[in-house]
């Protein structure tokens, strides 16, 4: 039963360990789907300004420190200056998205990238990562979103490809771009940060684990000692606490079987509680209950080999068996437990020969050489036991055949 609720356990501890990776995996690929969506919209939204840009062939901004004209962009009235104080240029969404980029950087760590494996401007070459992803692109890969470790931090890096459009030729057809080509992509950076707290998630998981460990631990022991009183019930007589009649036929047959394997003898001791019947009329059940009870006590302390054996065989009778014993040993053995259930001095008015309880045993042993079963050995000491019945009670009598 221990073994069991050891194994028990185990399967618990297993399945709770197996949950708690699953739901942290499920967890972990939920928020990276979440990423992936988030880069998505920004890019989305980045592919809108820009056709909303480059549908209007540009657009006319002021020019300041941070927006100076663009040295690529070589098209006539590139520059307007309105009056001395006011000067515009045309932005085109390349260099719209790098702006756009460094106000998102500065306010939500976002960042916007627009590169090419055939850039015009220089600094819009890929990084490796980038340049991976052009090349997968060109094979007909669509985009590209996963965890990246960047300067010891965990970024989600996502990349899609951008299509020429019919407003992008003015600037890219010199390279040799057609209307529908890839000719590069857009990179969306931002911080990851796992939301997935696995301290939350551990703490969740050993609780359940130790609660489970403690009901299946506890459940166990009470379901154990349940067994072990149920065992104990079938093999031990509830009133004396000695073996019972069951216990006996198990033991009998192991040691008939052992003695004829090891051609040694085997005794076998039956005895009776001379007028027990006179005694529970006399004393009542409750007297009688003790009276048993006392006397399976001294039989068991009469019996001083670990191999010997005693049991309740039924109402007021007794059975022993000793292993390795003659009829010699086996009467020796009987009549110190005749005398020593005399001498517990148990009061017996009614007794026909004594005032106090008393028992007659008899002894039936199977030599080396006795082909006899083990039902023809017990069948003799009951006979044997007769015979001491017979001849006056408060004996011992052995079986000659």
């Amino acid at each position: 039963m221990r073994k069991n609720i050891v194994i028990i356990c185990l399967i618990w501890t297993a399945i709770t360990s197996g949950s708690f990776f699953l739901n942290y995996k499920n967890a972990l690929n939920e928020e990276r789907l979440l990423s992936l969506q988030t880069a998505r919209s920004f890019f989305q939204q980045i592919v809108l300004f820009r056709s909303w840009n480059a549908i209007h062939g540009g657009v006319y901004v002021p020019v300041t420190t941070d927006t100076q004209p663009n040295p690529y962009m070589q098209i006539p009235l590139r520059d307007i200056k309105v009056n001395r104080n006011l000067t515009l240029t045309k932005i085109n969404p390349a260099f719209m998205t790098r702006q756009v980029s460094e106000l998102a950087m500065k306010k939500d760590g976002v960042k916007f990238r627009i590169t090419s494996l055939l850039p015009i401007r220089p600094e819009n070459k890929p990084t490796p990562i980038e340049e991976t992803a052009l090349k997968e692109f060109e094979t007909g890969v669509m985009e590209k979103g996963e965890i990246i470790n960047e300067n010891s931090r965990q970024i989600f890096f996502y990349m899609a490809s951008l299509k020429t459009e019919k407003s992008c030729l003015p600037c890219h057809a010199k390279q040799g771009y057609r209307e529908g080509d890839v000719r590069g992509g857009i990179s969306v950076t931002f911080p990851y940060t796992s939301q997935s707290h696995i301290s939350a998630t551990a703490s969740v998981h050993l609780f359940m684990l130790f609660a489970g460990l403690f009901g299946l631990i506890y459940s166990g022991l009470k379901l154990s000692k349940a067994y072990d009183v149920i065992k104990r019930q079938a093999v031990f007589d509830a009133l004396t606490g000695i073996p019972n009649r069951h216990s006996f036929s198990e033991r009998i047959f192991t040691e008939y079987k052992r003695s004829l394997r090891d051609n040694y003898p085997l005794s076998v001791i039956m005895g009776d509680i001379d007028n027990f019947k006179l005694y529970n009329d006399t004393y009542g059940h409750a007297g009688g209950d003790e009276c048993l009870k006392s006397v399976a006590k001294i039989i068991e302390a009469t019996l001083k080999r670990p191999g010997d054996f005693c049991a309740r065989y039924g109402g007021e009778e007794f059975i022993i068996i000793l292993p390795a014993t003659d009829n010699e040993g086996a009467g020796l053995v009987a009549e110190n437990i005749r005398k020593n259930v005399f001498s517990l001095n148990i009061p017996h008015e009614k007794s026909t020969h004594e005032k106090f309880v008393t028992i007659s045993l008899g002894i039936a042993t199977k030599n080396n050489d006795s082909t006899m079963t083990s039902e023809e050995l017990l069948k003799m000491a009951d006979d044997a036991l007769y015979i001491a019945k017979e001849k006056g009670r408060n004996r011992v009598e052995v079986f000659n055949g």
